[in-house]
C-alpha cells in the first residue's frame, strides 16, 4: 500500500509533471508572481482542471522539502484515479447491478477515507468525486480508508450533475441524502443505484440534488439534526445493501 502523496517542487519539475499526464490535485502558487514560466504553469493547471491556490512565499517555504520551490508546489495524487467506466466494468465483472457512491462538497480527508472504506464493505463498486471543492486521493485519505483504496476505484469528474445525467442513460437511479426527504425505509433502492452524499455543512448542491430521482432521510430521534457525512453514507449504504441482499 502506497501512502505517499507526491510533492513536486520547482518550475521545470511541475511543468513536466503536467506534460507527462501525472494527475495533479492542487497547485500552490506564490501570490503575485507573474513570471512567464509561472503563468505557463497556471495555464497548464487550468487546462487540466487542477485547483490553484495562491499563497504567500512564507507558506510555500513551510511546505517545501527542498527549499527550491521557485514559487510553485504541486500536490500529486497518492493513488491513481479510475474512470467512471472502470467502476461500471467492476459491477459487470461481478454480474451485479451497479452501486456507486457520489460525493459532493466532501473536503475532509478523514471523511473521504472513511466513506471509501464503507463503500468497499457495503459492496459499492466505486466512488465518484468532483474535481473542484473536494479533497483528492491524498495520503491522509489512503490512511483513513484502512486499505480499502486498494480495492475500491475512485473516479474524479469535472461536473457531478452531468455525470449523473450520463449514468442515468445507462440505467442508474439516483438517491441523495437530505434530512428533508422521505424516510429511507420507504424508498425502493434496489437495482442500479447511485447514492449521493454531501457535506454536513452544505449538504448536496442544488444542481446535483435536482438531478436525483429520490431524496432519502435517515430517521433521527436525538437533539441535533445532522450526522457526520461518513456516518450518513454508512447508514444509507447499508440500507441499500440490505435491500439488494433481499432480491
Amino acid at each position: 500500500m502506497r501512502y505517499e502523496e507526491f510533492t513536486i517542487e520547482g518550475r521545470n519539475a511541475v511543468r513536466e509533471a503536467f506534460r507527462s499526464g501525472k494527475v495533479i490535485d492542487k497547485l500552490y502558487v506564490q501570490d503575485g508572481c507573474q513570471d512567464g514560466p509561472v503563468v505557463a504553469i497556471k495555464k497548464e493547471a487550468k487546462k487540466h482542471d487542477t485547483i490553484i491556490r495562491y499563497v504567500t512565499r512564507e507558506r510555500l517555504d513551510q511546505m517545501s522539502g527542498t527549499g527550491k520551490h521557485q514559487g510553485v508546489i504541486a500536490m500529486a495524487a497518492a493513488y491513481e484515479y479510475a474512470t467512471v467506466q472502470d467502476i461500471l466494468q467492476a459491477a459487470k465483472a461481478k454480474q451485479e447491478p451497479p452501486f456507486v457512491i457520489l460525493l459532493d462538497n466532501i473536503e475532509d480527508p478523514h471523511n473521504l477515507g472513511a466513506i471509501i472504506r464503507t463503500a468497499n464493505l457495503a459492496g459499492a463498486h466505486g466512488v465518484i468525486i468532483p474535481k473542484n471543492r473536494a479533497v483528492g486521493l491524498t495520503a491522509g485519505v489512503a490512511r483513513a480508508s484502512a486499505g480499502a483504496l486498494n480495492y475500491t476505484p475512485v473516479a474524479k469528474v469535472t461536473n457531478l450533475a452531468k455525470t449523473i445525467e450520463e449514468l442515468k442513460k445507462q440505467g442508474l437511479w439516483f438517491v441523495c441524502a437530505d434530512m428533508g426527504g422521505t424516510s429511507m425505509y420507504e424508498l425502493d433502492m434496489k437495482g442500479p443505484i447511485g447514492l449521493v452524499i454531501g457535506s454536513e455543512g452544505e449538504g448536496v448542491g442544488r444542481l446535483v440534488k435536482e438531478k436525483c430521482d429520490m431524496v432519502a432521510a435517515i430517521p433521527m430521534k436525538g437533539n441535533i439534526d445532522s450526522l457526520n457525512a461518513s456516518v450518513a453514507a454508512g447508514v444509507l449504504a447499508y440500507e441499500i445493501l440490505r435491500q439488494r441482499s433481499s432480491l
